[in-house]
């Protein structure tokens, strides 16, 4: 299998002139990370997968009760990945904010996170942080089947996404393969079932005329028109409609427990290793499992907290009853994989 090195730097072509140009002068030159500014204030330097309008009132919310100030470098979480594999030692980055698991595991296997302490890790359950502590979960991205309740019931939509392949489903299903959600959801198809499985799976998709969308917003707006019958997205974009989500056209119906079906992916952070001994950095990994930061996330995002009695997000069910499937989440990893396969059988 490829190294996580390879795996990033090749799921980064398309990105390849942008890690250029930022690595190699269209930006700051990289250099050893830095807790103290020429002021004496405190500061930190973050590389975020999650976008700003998500992650930044929350950040600005550490600034003010820290008093440390952050600079935060927004982009995707696979650019990101690749740039800190691509800097190494000379990153300016202190912590990585990502929006999912595998690319923490393949920055983690490369040896740049560090080891996180314990009161940290321990507050968030096991199935949804690192093994061997080098990254924390944060929330959990439910994947699901949103219907078109008009056209469905509930009992008429599989629990079972590898059904979505039968006959009945030819033209009705919406997918969005160069969403990294639906890649990793893929990935986990590829670790639990394996390969051979994975693969005809995405043969029977494209083969029953799947239709193609750009991203998880656009598949859910199909499926509230009418125009797509049913659509894998993650949770969360249902959950924050601006309308009432019990009123939409579109539902959600939850994969099988236990099934890969019911994958619950997170986002994540971890700390770099030249950051190992940064107070700074330690402090704004341990906000965002503080209770502040947890209840941010379920009612400004609509995303799981992970971290017991922070609350949850409407209109959805609670964590512990979707019995995700039992994943290592950093084997998430090899979506390199997963895109040379979609690409080969025709899906991007």
């Amino acid at each position: 299998m490829s190294s996580p090195r390879r795996r990033l730097g090749l799921l980064a072509g398309a990105l390849t002139a942008a890690l250029a140009l930022s690595a190699c002068g269209g930006g700051s030159t990289p250099a050893a990370p830095a807790t103290t500014g020429a002021s004496g204030e405190r500061t930190l330097v973050v590389y975020s997968g999650r976008e700003e309008a998500l992650v930044g009132p929350l950040i600005q919310q550490f600034e003010q009760a820290s008093g440390i100030k952050v600079e935060t470098r927004y982009g995707s979480t696979t650019e990101l990945a690749a740039q800190l594999l691509e800097e190494g030692d000379r990153t300016p980055a202190q912590v990585f904010l990502s929006q999912e698991s595998g690319a923490l595991g393949a920055v983690a296997a490369a040896g740049r996170l560090t080891v996180l302490p314990t009161d940290i890790t321990s507050v968030v359950p096991a199935g949804y942080t690192s093994k061997d502590g080098s990254w924390v979960g944060l929330t959990g991205r439910a994947r699901v089947v949103a219907y078109d309740s008009r056209t469905y019931t509930a009992d008429q939509v599989p629990g079972d996404i590898t059904k979505l392949v039968e006959p009945q489903w030819k033209g009705k299903v919406a997918i969005a393969p160069t969403n990294a959600s639906f890649q990793a959801h893929v990935t986990a198809l590829r670790v639990s079932a394996g390969e051979e499985a994975a693969r005809n799976w995405v043969k029977g998709l494209k083969a029953n005329e799947v239709q193609i969308h750009r991203n998880n917003g656009a598949i859910l707006e199909a499926v509230n028109a009418g125009t797509a019958g049913v659509g894998l997205i993650n949770h969360y974009y249902w959950a924050r409609s601006e309308t009432d989500p019990a009123t939409l056209r579109a539902q959600l119906k939850f994969g099988d427990p236990g099934s890969v079906s019911a994958l619950v992916n997170v986002t994540g952070a971890g700390i770099l290793t030249g950051a190992a001994q940064s107070p700074e950095a330690a402090e704004f990994v341990k906000f965002l499992v503080s209770p502040q930061a947890q209840t941010y996330f379920a009612e400004k995002t609509a995303e799981y907290p992970l971290v017991a009695g922070t609350g949850a997000p409407k209109a959805v069910p609670p964590l512990e009853r979707l019995g995700g499937p039992d994943i290592d989440l950093a084997t998430l990893s090899s979506v390199q994989e997963t895109v040379e396969m979609l690409t080969q059988e025709g899906l991007v």
